[in-house]
C-alpha cells in the first residue's frame, strides 16, 4: 500500500488535485469513528416476501451511503455500511451487503409502488427496465461484514481496496478519463452506466471487473444524491488492477506533455473559482 499511496500522491500532483481519493474494500471489523448508519430494518428478499419488513421505519430511518461519504470526505474518516445496519435498501445492494434486489426498489425507482401514495422516482421508465439494471448491475457478494469507504492514505496493513474513487470537476476528471484509456490501451476504458452514485463508486467498477472487462466508471448523476457532492462535481472510480496500470504508465502519458500544461490551467482556474486555492 506504500507505494500505492505514494504513486497516488504523485499522480495528484500531475492532476493539480488536492483531495486524496477514497478506496472501497470489505472487513469484518467497524471502523472507529466512521460514519455509518444506525441498526434499523434489515432487508432481505425473504424478509419482504414474508412481510416482514417494516417500510413505514425503513424510510423514516434512510441513510444515504452517499452522505456518509459525504461527511468522512469532510472529516477524513471512514463511511461503512452492512447488512444489519444498512439504512437504505439499494446501498446495501450496490454494496454488496445482501442480495438479491428487493421488489420495493423495483417500482420505488421506476414508476411507484402499486396501492400506495408511493408514487415513485421516475428514474427508469418501467419496472421491467428497472429490473434489467438491477440484474445486469449486481454486484460480487460482500466478503466482509462491513463495506468500507475511506481515504486511501488511510489504509493499514493488510488492508487493500478493490476500488480507488477520485472526487473531481471536469478538468481533473479529463485527466484521469485520458490517463485510463491510455494505461489500458482501450477507448473505450471508461463508461458511464445508469446507477445509483453508490452503485457507480462499489458496484459496477466490480461489476466490469468481475466480466473480464477493464473498465473505470464515471458516476454521480444519480438526481437523489447530487446534494452530496460539490458543484460541477463527480465521481471516477477504478478497479485495483486498472489503477496500478495508470500509476504505472502516467509519467508516459499526456499528464506530463505540453498539452496537460494548458488543462493544468484550468484547473488551478476551477479550483480558484469555487474558493478552493488562489489562482496561480
Amino acid at each position: 500500500m506504500d507505494t500505492i499511496i505514494s504513486k497516488t500522491t504523485r499522480l495528484m500532483e500531475l492532476l493539480g488535485h488536492e483531495e486524496m481519493p477514497f478506496g472501497v474494500y470489505y472487513s469484518d471489523v467497524k471502523p472507529q469513528d466512521g460514519f455509518g448508519p444506525k441498526p434499523g430494518e434489515i432487508f432481505s428478499r425473504e424478509r419482504e416476501t414474508a412481510g416482514q419488513i417494516n417500510w413505514g421505519q425503513a424510510f423514516s430511518n434512510f441513510s444515504c451511503i452517499m452522505k456518509n461519504i459525504w461527511l468522512a470526505r469532510k472529516k477524513r474518516r471512514a463511511a461503512w455500511i452492512s447488512h444489519e445496519e444498512c439504512g437504505c435498501m439499494g446501498g446495501g445492494f450496490y454494496s454488496g451487503v445482501y442480495g438479491p434486489y428487493l421488489e420495493m426498489n423495483i417500482f420505488y425507482v421506476s414508476t411507484g409502488v402499486p396501492g400506495t401514495p408511493i408514487e415513485g422516482e421516475h428514474y427508469l421508465p418501467t419496472p421491467e427496465s428497472m429490473r434489467h439494471f438491477m440484474d445486469d448491475a449486481a454486484p460480487p457478494a460482500a466478503t466482509g461484514k462491513y463495506c468500507i469507504i475511506k481515504p486511501l492514505d488511510q489504509f493499514g496493513p493488510g488492508e487493500t481496496p478493490l476500488v480507488i474513487t477520485f472526487f473531481a470537476r471536469p478538468e481533473v476528471l479529463n485527466g484521469l478519463h485520458s490517463l485510463a484509456c491510455f494505461s489500458a490501451g482501450n477507448h473505450l476504458a471508461v463508461v458511464t452506466p445508469f446507477s445509483a452514485a453508490c452503485g457507480s463508486i462499489i458496484a459496477w467498477p466490480l461489476v466490469y471487473q468481475q466480466r473480464g472487462e477493464e473498465r473505470a466508471v464515471l458516476g454521480g448523476f444519480d438526481l437523489s444524491a447530487r446534494k452530496f457532492l460539490k458543484t460541477d462535481e463527480l465521481t471516477f472510480s477504478a478497479p485495483l488492477p486498472l489503477y496500478r496500470k495508470m500509476l504505472e504508465t502516467m509519467e508516459d502519458s499526456a499528464l506530463t506533455r505540453h498539452t496537460w500544461k494548458s488543462v493544468g490551467k484550468k484547473v488551478r482556474k476551477s479550483m480558484s473559482a469555487w474558493g478552493e486555492k488562489s489562482e496561480d
